[in-house]
């Protein structure tokens, strides 16, 4: 069995409606969502605060890349709203993401609160080696390309990192077990894999050693969520 606290389902959608009405019909099997890109500039923080009002733990993935100081006062501006997690770009370098860390560490000690989880993203799920070769010109296995992200993260004392299933081992082994490790690219046995190229089940991504793992469109866009994920929990 699944723990279902370890499960964050992602509220890819543009309307607030369409991300509450998934919220409403996983009420008392799922509490943590995540809020990326799509749905944060749609709706913005109001999003948020309506999750917080329910109760809800919040994954605010925005994967901010830019120059330190922009990224520091980005980071500032999201913690107001009382999200648990918020990810940043481990490519945008060690100064962008000490000034993230440092921008949850003032804030946090400044309202007196726990300090939400940072995580660095190291590889989209979107890209494979071919992908790597393209963008970076010269060949780079994506395991040794994500395993130095992850420990440049660790170093500058982030909280841990999303990255595939595939490279969760060699991050525990490099960056110890108390190093987060969230991981996307979760599909339902025999489900469309969409725009993701390396994916895992629930199952796999566990057993392998991650600590939380994110699932979309595989359980919102089902006429069932709460069945599916009900079942993916038992299974």
């Amino acid at each position: 069995m699944i723990d279902p606290s370890r499960i964050i389902v992602a509220l890819d959608f543009s309307k607030k409606e369409d991300a509450l009405r998934i919220v409403d019909q996983l009420e008392g099997v799922i509490n943590f969502y995540k809020v990326g890109l799509e749905l944060f500039l749609s709706e913005g923080h109001e999003i948020l605060k309506i999750l917080k009002n329910k109760g809800k733990k919040i994954f605010l993935d925005l994967k901010f890349h830019d120059i330190p100081n922009t990224v520091y006062k980005a980071v500032q501006s999201v913690l107001q709203y009382e999200i648990d997690m918020l990810t940043v770009h481990a490519l945008g370098g060690t100064e962008m993401m000490k000034k993230a860390a440092l921008a949850v560490k003032e804030y946090s000690y400044k309202e007196n609160i726990p300090p939400p989880k940072i995580l660095a993203v190291t590889v989209l799920t979107s890209l494979d080696e071919k992908d790597l070769v393209e963008a970076l010109s010269f060949p780079i296995s994506r395991e040794s390309l994500v395993k130095n992200l992850a420990l440049k993260a660790k170093q500058v004392e982030l909280d841990g990192v999303v990255s595939a299933v595939s490279s969760v081992k060699t991050i525990k082994q490099v960056c110890g077990q108390g190093f987060i490790v969230v991981t996307p690219g979760i599909r339902l046995k025999n489900s469309n894999f969409h725009d993701q190229k390396v994916v895992a089940t629930a199952h796999e991504a566990f057993s392998e050693g991650a600590d939380y793992i994110v699932i979309g469109r595989a359980i919102t866009h089902s006429n069932f969520p709460q069945r599916m994920i009900v079942d993916m929990i038992n299974s």
